[in-house]
Parts: structure tokens; C-alpha cells; sequence
């Protein structure tokens, strides 16, 4: 049926209309005459008047008229009853040079031929292009325009991004701070083991409801290696951005090198102390790879290090290093290189290490010492070695119903290892004799010999009573707070116990508690096979030839030793600290305030005096100097105030520089082999300072990581010669 004949059948079947029809087709058009709406505009869209019947118009015998159902084939079409005519909407509200068209300018009343008009006008590419305009009006109408919907877009899309790094830069943090590695053998989809970060990921997805619902962008840009290494290289700058941001504020600081081989390279690790929000902080800074290893080299990248973190211009109070003489030479070490350009920075020789020499040197130069600590390396080589005498050596101690103890190696930069040694050697003595009997080689034998001796046995117990009293010092030593005052009490305080072991009480006492353990083992005492009279208590003493030599060797190190400083810097140091006896004596203040140019106001020193007199008498005595700096006011005491914060800030030993080193051997494992210097460097950052990780806003991450995105975006397109 063509589409004449299709009108014709719509017509007939439609029939005449009734009165009441006929009235109500009549006032829908007169509604639509009068309010003026007859035809749409941009906002309400086409017309499409539906009537029961419209007006005919006679074509040769028939008549034909519009139809309604033409609306439903055609949405851009209109119907206007002033005119009895069709509109195309879009090309009349948005068309541009279009002439000559029925349906945009009079209207189209062949009704005879509609179908075929329309069809015709449909197909023209001015309509479509009206049609697209229109669309786009409705869009704009809803969505605001072109520029405002690209901006929703944008963020929207930031919004997600940034949501998804969020989680990233958790992964990655959490990473850092248990110094994990990130990377697998292989990251492919199939493999089993992609590394865990990828596993993290992929873990976070499975109760993440943000992962769940939001695909991410694409791993190439976010999760690639590239990108790891940006996102860590960004969470360590903001770690030291925070660190650098104290020390800024702090305006003085003191600086801690040491140096350590990391496989086939020299590391050297950066660490720094000041006083931020009243407290006294050691943090960590930097870890360089050095080529040269002479002192002038070394000063240079300490200064280069100090100048990449904007640090120049704060003043350096004091420097602390090792005891190697490329570092602590007074003319050309590592030290008077970095004074000439640091006039006021003190040199301050590591006490930790200090001690360590002080034992070193007693044991070296005691022959009986020497012969002692070799039987123990030999001992715990013996058993530690060999399984087998391993499995013997605690199954007797099961046996002999002793707590199963292990046997501790030797040291010679951790004493606190030698008395540990010694104290395993004491507390499993009868299981170690009874082993060395029952294994019965030459080496076994000998052994055996040498620790069943009277001699021996009272070797170890000096040796636990003098490094006894030093323990305590070698864990005070390494306290991040410690001051200066308070380690030379300290240390004072030791000289004066070992000094006290310096009798003939002590050596008796020492005598008697060898001779019981000596018979609790059945070891003979010296001269006990011929019978003879009762020795008199003189004669016991003389066994106390290795306790004396010992004790003044180790008495007279440490007077020697703890000293590097200047006498007069130590004092005005001391008379900082309450525990001094010369607690806030002006004349050693003021040489320590003039050291580093500060001006001190006597009147001050007089009011703090009265001031923490005060305290003290109200039942809060100041504990230390650093709760002395927390009383003191800085608008009240601010030269005073100035001059303890430079006595807090110098160090006291480089033991952070030590644990940075233990902190590299986790991160730099042979299973990291390939990994860069700038890596190495940024997970040190994050495993050392985890605490100042663990609380850093993850959004000042996020917009480093986007800088510096966006900086080698730029550059990229800069090289391509996009720009």
C-alpha cells in the first residue's frame, strides 16, 4: 500500500466527528491561537498539537488532513493550527541557510504527498545538522554549557583519581614502613607472585567498595614502575619537607655523619639533631653514595647534602662523628674541613664509640684479657659451628636441668655482647665442661683445659663485674635525648664505680665468689694438690693481679678519652643542665653563648635563677635541661632560652647514623640488588622516619605526585616539539 492510499485508509476509517468533538478540537485550537505558543521556541520544544480532527483540504475528489500519528515517526515535527500547516522544529528554531524548504519558512499543507516531504527533508544534511544543534541546546540547557560540563567532568574524574592515589599512597606508605620490597620476579597477569604491591592492590579491591564500583585509570600511568618510584621518591620529600620545615623553625642544628660499605659502595648517611615544639629530635636526612673517601670529599657532600635541603643559611652548633681518624683529624679530618665553613660547629667524638675504645684498648692491653676473650670466640665457634655439638650442647643442658641458653658471639663495636657472652659462658659452665668431656676431640680437650682453671673462672666473673657497670652506659649512650651534661655524669659516674672496685674488699669478694664456683665444679684451686697451712687473707689477694691492671687501664681510658670537647664549652654546657654543680653560672654561660655570638643578658640569668628557685621550692624542680628550656619563657628568657637550646642540639654520639645502617641492610638485601641510589635513598627516608610517615596528609602526597606528573608531562611534549 503506498502512502496515499495509507491516508486515504486513515481518513475513511476516522469517519465524521460528532458535535462535542468537533467543539473540543475547536477550543484546543483557539487555546492555542490565543496564548501565542502556536508554534515552539528553544525551551518548550516542537509543538505537536494532538487533535481528533484536523482541518481537510481537497485534493481532486478526496480529502485528506494531518495526522497525530505522524508525531510519533517524526519527534521534530510540529503542527500550527493558526496556519494549518507542519513545521520541522530544529531547522526552523536552529537551522542556518536553509531556503526554499516548505517546513521552515510557510509551513507544508500538501497533505497528499506529507509522508514523502518529510522523508525527503529528513534525509537533507541541514537537517541534521539542526537536529545536532538541538540536541546540543538540550544538553547545555541541563548541564550547563560546553566549557561547564568539561570542567564537572574534569572533576569528576579528578575526584576519582585522587581517590584511587589516595589508596595507593597508603599501600605504598605501609610498604616504606615495614621496608618491604615492592616488585616481583614477575608481574605479569599469570604470574603467582606479582609483588606486594600489586598483591596489596589487589587485596585493597576485594573489600574496597570505591575499588568495586570505580575502574581505575590506567595501570601504566599509576602502578607502573615508573610510577612506584615517583610515588616514593614523593612521600620521602614530604617526610623531609617536615623534617627541614622543624629545623627551619628550630634555626639550629647539629649535624651526625657516619659511613658504612654497602656492597660495592660507600654509603654515608646524614643525620641531623635540633629542638622543634620542646623536645629534642634526631632525624634522619640523607644517604649518598660516596666515590672519594678522602676527607675533603667527604666534607664537600656533607656541605652539598646540608644545601640541597635549604639548610645553609641555619647555624650548625656541632658536628659528631666516629673516632676514624679521616673524620676526627683535628688539621685534615672530615671535622676541620667542615669548620672552615661552619666556624661555630663544635666537634663532639661520638661517646658511644668512645667506650667502645675505652674496653677495647683494657682487653688489648692485659694480656690475661686478650687469652680470655680468645677461649670464648673459640668456645662459641665450637658449638655454634658443628650441629652436632650444637644438639649435644643443649641436650645436656636439658640433662642437667639448666634453662636452655644460647652462646653469644663476640664483638668488637658492641661490648655489651661481651658480657653477654660471659654471662652464658657462667650460667651453662657444667654443661659446657660436661660436653667438651664427652666429645673428647683434641680441640674439645683443649678447651676443656683451659676453662677447667681457677684462673679462668675468676677472669669471667671480673670480667662481668666490671662490664656490669658499664652496661647501663652503653644503652644511656644511645639515647636520642641524652645532652651533653648529662652523659659526662654519667660517665663520671661510672669512673667513680670502677674506682670503688679498686680495693682489697672487692678482690677478696671477688676471690671467695671464684672459689665456690670453683668447688660447686669440682675445678681445683691454685696450689691445692700439696697439703700445706691456711693461707693467710694477704696471700688471697695477690690473685687479684688481673683485677687491678684492669680496672685502672679502664678507669684511666675513660678520663682520657671523654674530653674532645673544649673544657670551657663543656662547663658552659654543664651550667646549663640542674644536675651540675655549676647550674647557671654566668661566667660559663656566657663563654658557651659567646662561642656561638649569641648575646646574653645577665639579667635574665639573675631572674631564672629566682624563677626555677621558685619551682623548686612549689615541689616542680626542673629534672633535666630540656624541662629547664620548656620553663623558661621566650619572651621572658629569650637569650637564656637561646643559649640551652644550643647546649640541647649538640649531639652526644652518631648511634642514629648507626641504626640508619641497620635499617640499609633490610632495605638493600640480595634480593634488591638492581635498585638505584635515589630509590635506595627515598625507602631509607620512609623506613627510618616511619613515625613521621605514618602521620603525613596523604592529600600533600597526592599533589607532589601530581606536580610532578604534570612537570614531566610538559617536558615530554617541550622534547617532542609539541610546545
Amino acid at each position: 500500500m503506498d502512502r496515499e492510499a495509507e491516508e486515504d485508509q486513515v481518513i475513511t476509517e476516522r469517519g465524521e466527528q460528532t458535535g462535542q468533538e468537533r467543539e473540543n478540537d475547536e477550543a484546543a485550537a483557539a487555546t492555542h491561537s490565543t496564548t501565542g505558543f502556536d508554534l515552539g521556541d528553544k525551551d518548550t520544544g516542537p509543538r505537536q498539537v494532538k487533535l481528533k480532527s484536523y482541518p481537510h483540504d481537497t485534493f481532486g475528489t478526496q480529502k485528506r488532513a494531518f495526522n497525530h500519528s505522524w508525531f510519533e515517526k517524526h519527534n521534530w515535527l510540529e503542527y500550527s493550527v493558526n496556519q494549518s500547516a507542519a513545521f520541522c522544529f530544529p531547522c526552523r528554531v536552529f537551522g542556518k541557510n536553509i531556503k526554499h524548504d516548505s517546513l521552515v519558512s510557510n509551513g507544508c499543507k500538501n497533505w497528499k504527498k506529507a509522508l514523502v516531504i518529510f522523508g525527503k527533508h529528513e534525509m537533507a544534511q541541514t537537517h541534521k545538522d539542526s537536529v545536532v544543534t538541538w540536541k546540543s541546546y538540550q544538553g547545555t540547557s541541563k548541564q550547563g554549557n560546553v566549557a561547564q560540563m568539561i570542567a564537572t567532568a574534569n572533576v569528576s574524574e579528578i575526584v576519582e583519581r585522587r581517590e584511587y592515589l589516595r589508596r595507593i599512597v597508603a599501600v605504598t606508605s605501609m610498604l616504606g614502613r615495614q621496608g618491604l620490597p615492592f616488585r616481583g620476579h614477575d608481574e605479569g597477569e599469570d604470574s603467582p607472585n606479582r609483588g606486594n604491591f600489586l598483591a596489596c592492590m589487589e587485596l585493597l579491591k576485594e573489600f574496597d567498595p570505591f575499588l568495586q564500583k570505580h575502574n581505575p585509570p590506567s595501570n601504566a600511568q599509576y602502578i607502573s614502575p615508573t610510577s612506584q618510584n615517583d610515588m616514593i621518591d614523593c612521600c620521602a620529600q614530604e617526610v623531609t619537607s617536615v623534617i627541614v620545615s622543624e629545623m627551619t623553625k628550630s634555626k639550629v642544628y647539629s649535624i651526625m655523619v657516619d659511613e658504612a660499605r654497602d656492597k660495592k659502595a660507600e654509603q654515608l648517611a646524614v643525620c641531623v639533631r635540633y629542638v622543634s615544639e620542646g623536645a629534642v629530635k634526631e632525624r634522619f636526612l640523607a644517604l649518598a653514595e660516596i666515590k672519594s673517601f678522602d676527607a675533603q670529599s667527604i666534607a664537600n657532600e656533607i656541605q652539598q647534602q646540608i644545601q640541597n635541603y635549604g639548610l645553609a643559611e641555619l647555624k650548625c652548633v656541632a658536628q659528631t662523628y666516629d673516632g676514624a681518624a679521616v673524620m676526627s683529624g683535628s688539621t685534615g679530618g672530615v671535622q676541620a674541613h667542615f669548620r672552615r665553613l661552619h666556624p661555630e660547629a663544635i666537634y663532639v667524638h661520638c661517646y658511644a664509640h668512645q667506650l667502645n675504645l675505652v674496653l677495647c684498648n683494657t682487653c688489648k692491653a692485659v694480656p690475661e684479657a686478650v687469652e680470655l676473650f680468645s677461649l670464648l670466640e673459640c668456645v662459641y665457634s665450637f658449638f655454634s659451628t658443628s650441629l652436632i655439638n650444637h644438639h649435644k650442647f643443649m641436650e645436656t643442658q636439658a640433662k642437667l636441668g639448666l634453662t636452655k641458653t644460647e652462646l653469644v658471639q663476640l664483638s668488637n663495636t658492641r661490648w655489651a655482647c661481651q658480657l653477654r657472652s660471659i654471662s652464658a659462658v657462667l650460667e651453662t659452665l657444667p654443661a659446657i665442661l660436661e660436653c667438651l668431656s664427652a666429645i673428647g676431640s683434641p680441640i674439645a680437650v683443649g678447651l676443656r683445659a683451659k676453662l677447667y682453671k681457677f684462673s679462668a673462672v675468676y677472669a669471667l666473673l671480673m670480667f662481668q663485674s666490671i662490664l656490669s657497670v658499664t652496661e647501663g652506659l652503653h644503652k644511656f649512650l644511645q639515647k636520642e635525648t641524652l645532652d651533653l651534661a648529662e652523659a659526662f655524669i654519667c660517665k663520671q659516674a661510672v669512673c667513680d664505680t670502677l674506682k670503688g672496685k679498686h680495693s682489697d674488699a672487692f678482690a677478696t669478694e671477688l676471690y671467695e665468689k671464684t672459689k665456690a664456683l670453683c668447688n660447686t665444679h669440682s675445678i681445683p684451686e691454685p696450689g691445692a694438690k700439696t697439703r700445706h697451712k691456711q693461707r693467710k687473707m694477704e696471700d688471697f689477694v695477690l690473685e687479684a693481679t688481673l683485677l687491678f691492671p684492669c680496672v685502672d687501664r679502664m678507669v684511666g681510658e675513660l678520663d682520657q678519652r671523654f674530653c674532645s670537647v673544649d673544657a670551657g664549652l663543656l662547663k658552659g654546657v654543664q651550667a646549663c643542665s640542674p644536675k651540675s654543680e655549676n647550674f647557671l653560672s654566668e661566667p660559663h654561660l656566657n663563654e658557651l653563648a659567646k662561642h656561638y655570638r649569641l648575646d646574653l643578658k645577665k639579667e635574665e640569668v639573675l631572674v631564672a635563677r629566682n624563677f626555677l628557685t621558685q619551682k623548686t621550692e612549689a615541689g616542680c624542680p626542673p629534672k633535666n635541661m630540656l624541662s629547664v628550656y620548656n620553663l623558661l619563657d621566650s619572651d621572658m628568657f629569650p637569650s637564656l632560652k637561646a643559649t640551652i637550646q644550643v647546649a640541647l642540639t649538640v649531639p652526644v654520639s652518631s648511634c642514629s647514623c648507626e641504626r640508619s645502617f641497620s635499617a640499609l641492610r633490610r632495605l638493600h638485601s640480595w634480593l634488591r640488588q638492581t635498585m638505584g641510589q635515589k630509590r635506595l635513598h627515598s625507602l631509607a627516608v620512609m623506613s627510618i622516619e616511619k613515625d613521621t610517615l605514618q602521620h603525613l596528609s596523604h592529600n600533600r602526597v597526592i599533589d607532589r605526585f601530581a606536580t610532578l606528573k604534570n612537570r614531566r608531562h610538559s617536558l615530554i611534549h617541550t622534547e617532542n616539539g609539541d610546545i
